[in-house]
């Protein structure tokens, strides 16, 4: 160990040790940084930070990350912009519960070390040389951040982080074989070799479909059935009035969703959870692992059985521009493959679900292809009529080519979506 950090305070790590790693130069591994976290597996067995569940199962959340960075000459001391970085993501992890997995990307919206480097989202993939261990706590695996580029993490939204991960390891100054970041690397992989992106991404998105099921998303939708003064059901959601919570039932049916008939990387991604621009994530909560969508206070708004399944005429969707921009992807990389695709409210109020025609288990149907339980919306589109979006929704892959808000529309089929300023859904009483 080069360093042993102790950070203390309210932060959920108990520490993270830092090395430094000579790394391999008959493999072209450079000498580089190591970071390990300690706090997100069971440390203590005491029940104190996490439920002790025995030795064969996972110990704690069940793994910890890692972090290689490239060492850059001259420097005698590792910097310590990663040890927060890492506090952030396990922030997020004790605050919602959701555990990170080989292949889930991070949208993080900045450069990671605060600089102006190219190097603003993450990819989680097993670290090359840290196996899982077993613990008297129980069982810890260890994943490793990799630095990505934005067009490098909307190839992996697009197709599957696994996948892109690949190409990174066989790009020595993107990553190489142990996936090193280097956040002076100020070239895409797609810069570096342009043949990447059509011979091996657009054919996997094609051949594959995506691997991505959901995202945590600004959204709401509107049922427009009905005028907006008319609360008979108080159930419809609607920006602009107190949206009821999804109950923890519904919570549980759409995590098993998400995971039904699903690949790998079937994990969201991730709302931006840098600590200086918190995005919808309160970082200030003591962490809890009740604190969660299941929490009695929002199941407990409307009982399960009370809600009934509505058939709507007519639905207008909302979304942030981030989120819109998704919508190619969850058409053409999921829709058109067989598959579904939610976006969930990063406040937990609402979710909007997009079905194809064979998916099992949705309460939309061709008969009524919009249908809500409480406020989860699911539409289905037929092949049909998804390649009639995409078409209409082309200007989605451009988006600093609009201005918002942008509203798109298909009378005939009473379905109306809208792509919104962040500010409509951070005070939606405006």
């Amino acid at each position: 160990i080069f360093q042993f950090s102790l950070l203390g305070g309210p932060d959920p790590l108990d520490y993270v040790s830092m090395y430094r790693n000579l790394g391999n130069p008959a493999l072209n591994v450079p000498e580089h940084w190591h970071y390990v976290s300690f706090g997100l597996s069971d440390l203590y067995g005491d029940n104190r930070v996490h439920e002790f569940t025995g030795t064969d199962g996972p110990s704690g959340f069940g793994f910890e990350l890692t972090f290689r960075l490239k060492r850059e000459t001259g420097e005698s001391a590792p910097p310590t912009w990663p040890a927060e970085l890492m506090q952030g993501l396990a922030r997020y992890v004790f605050q919602s519960e959701n555990t990170f997995c080989s292949g889930d990307h991070v949208s993080w919206h900045s450069p990671l070390d605060n600089s102006e480097s190219r190097i603003q989202h993450m990819l989680l993939t097993e670290d090359p040389q840290m196996q899982p261990v077993q613990t008297p706590f129980g069982v810890v695996t260890f994943l490793q951040i990799v630095g990505v580029c934005t067009e490098e993490l909307h190839a992996a939204q697009q197709w599957n982080g696994q996948g892109i991960l690949e190409l990174l390891r066989t790009v020595p100054v993107a990553g190489g074989p142990w996936l090193i970041t280097d956040m002076r690397r100020g070239e895409t992989i797609f810069e570096i070799d342009p043949h990447l992106q059509q011979e091996r991404v657009d054919k996997g998105i094609e051949t594959d479909g995506s691997n991505l099921s959901g995202v945590s998303a600004k959204c709401a939708w509107d049922d427009l059935s009905r005028p907006p003064e008319d609360d008979e059901d108080s159930r419809s959601i609607c920006i602009g009035t107190q949206p009821r919570r999804l109950s923890g039932k519904d919570t549980e049916q759409i995590r098993e969703t998400l995971r039904r008939g699903l690949e790998i990387n079937s994990k969201p991604v991730l709302p931006p959870i840098n600590a200086q621009r918190q995005n919808g994530l309160n970082h200030d909560r003591a962490p809890s692992r009740k604190d969660s969508l299941e929490s009695d206070s929002s199941a407990a708004i409307i009982p399960h059985e009370l809600i009934r399944t509505r058939q709507l005429e007519s639905v207008h969707l909302k979304f942030n521009q981030e989120s819109g921009a998704l919508i190619p992807l969850c058409l053409r990389g999921r829709l058109l493959h067989g598959r579904h695709f939610t976006y969930k409210s990063i406040t937990g109020d609402t979710a909007i679900t997009f079905v194809s025609t064979g998916v099992e288990g949705a309460f939309a149907t061709e008969e009524h292809p919009y249908a809500a339980h409480g406020p989860w919306l699911q539409i289905l589109l037929t092949e049909e009529f998804v390649e009639r979006m995409l078409e209409d929704l082309e200007d989605l892959n451009s988006p600093e080519e609009f201005k918002l808000p942008k509203e798109y529309s298909w009378p005939e089929k009473k379905l109306k979506v809208s792509i919104l300023p962040d500010a409509v859904f951070d005070n939606p009483l405006h």
